[in-house]
């Protein structure tokens, strides 16, 4: 694409050249910025499930609705680091004029080998401690975006709302994320002050799941952001029903996919919002060194009734009070 630019340059200079009137000078202006509007975008997501999806659309769609003539160029790690590093290494050597991560790993990976064009990233926990910018507020290099840190104490305060004699939670996450490690430490504050005891189940594949989930001896079960367990996120919802342990899940996708409840954001608001700060480095010419990585502050309630029954949880109709009808599944 770049190639494509130069020619376009030295295409509207050699018209100058030959015309040398006004009326070539204006097409020559316009033909370098109709080549200056023409992008082509890396899109690098860790594994398919439909939060990370959304989040993806959300991003397309706020390039789109500004008006911006790109081509996407969409890779898939499926949670595999050996094509993390794969991917990152094509990116580093591709012609893109900005690359997307979507997922921490993904983030991680185009972290290290990218240098030399913009990186966003989004649906990333904790950026900092992930070691993808120097600080929220300033990130000091080539990489920012948004995090989609939930609200951990919200969410534990939702289930012992829904389920006040809870007095056990389970979670499962794969123990070599660290985007899944925080989360449980926070997990762990929450329900200490909710005098809620934590068990914990790790994983290191898809495959192991169904398996944790099994061995959890708990009241409810929580599921973090974790790309690995939300994948095989039927597995919990297969033990969760067959045990009558409702499952909690830390995103709205995930209701809706058959998770009970949940405090959450909008990955494709979260996901248009990383479009939006793609704009303004491509077109406005903003620097991610300067750019503060962003966060969602609307908490919605998402329920799902129908598994709610299958759980055999009543939900107060204080909680169904607070939820949109757009995100009751009945």
């Amino acid at each position: 694409m770049k190639n494509t630019r130069h020619f376009l340059a030295l295409a509207a200079s050699a018209t100058l050249v030959l015309a040398g009137c006004g009326s070539d000078t204006e097409t020559s202006d316009e033909t370098t910025a109709a080549a200056a509007d023409s992008y082509s975008i890396s899109v690098t997501q860790i594994v398919t499930h439909a939060s990370l999806d959304a989040s993806i659309q959300g991003f397309k769609d706020a390039i789109d609705d500004a008006g911006l003539d790109v081509t996407f160029d969409d890779q898939n790690a499926n949670n595999d680091q050996t094509v993390v590093a794969s991917i990152s290494g094509a990116v580093a050597a591709g012609d893109y004029d900005l690359a997307l991560a979507v997922g921490t790993p993904m983030a991680q990976g185009l972290a290290q080998a990218v240098s030399n064009i913009p990186v966003l990233f989004t649906a990333v926990t904790d950026p900092a401690g992930a070691g993808l910018v120097d600080t929220l507020a300033e990130p000091g290099g080539n990489i920012t975006g948004t995090s989609d840190a939930n609200p951990v104490e919200e969410q534990i305060g939702l289930i012992k709302e829904i389920d006040p004699e809870v007095e056990t939670i389970g979670v499962i996450y794969h123990s070599g994320e660290p985007n899944s490690q925080v989360q449980v430490d926070w997990v762990k504050e929450a329900a200490a002050d909710l005098d809620i005891t934590v068990e914990e189940a790790t994983v290191i594949n898809t495959s192991e799941v169904q398996q944790a989930a099994n061995s959890l001896d708990v009241d409810a079960i929580y599921v973090p952001t974790d790309n690995t367990v939300v994948s095989a996120l039927d597995s919990v919802l297969q033990v969760g029903e067959s045990k009558g342990i409702p499952v909690y899940p830390a995103e709205g996708d995930s209701v809706a996919n058959g998770g009970l409840a949940t405090y959450g954001i909008s990955y494709y608001d979260l996901g248009y919002q990383t479009g939006e700060m793609a704009v303004r480095i491509l077109v406005e010419g903003e620097d991610p060194a300067t750019m503060a990585v962003e966060t969602q502050q609307d908490l919605l309630v998402y329920l799902n009734l129908a598994a709610a029954e299958r759980m055999n949880v009543t939900i107060p109709q204080a909680v169904i009070d607070r939820a949109e009808p757009d995100n009751i599944i009945e």
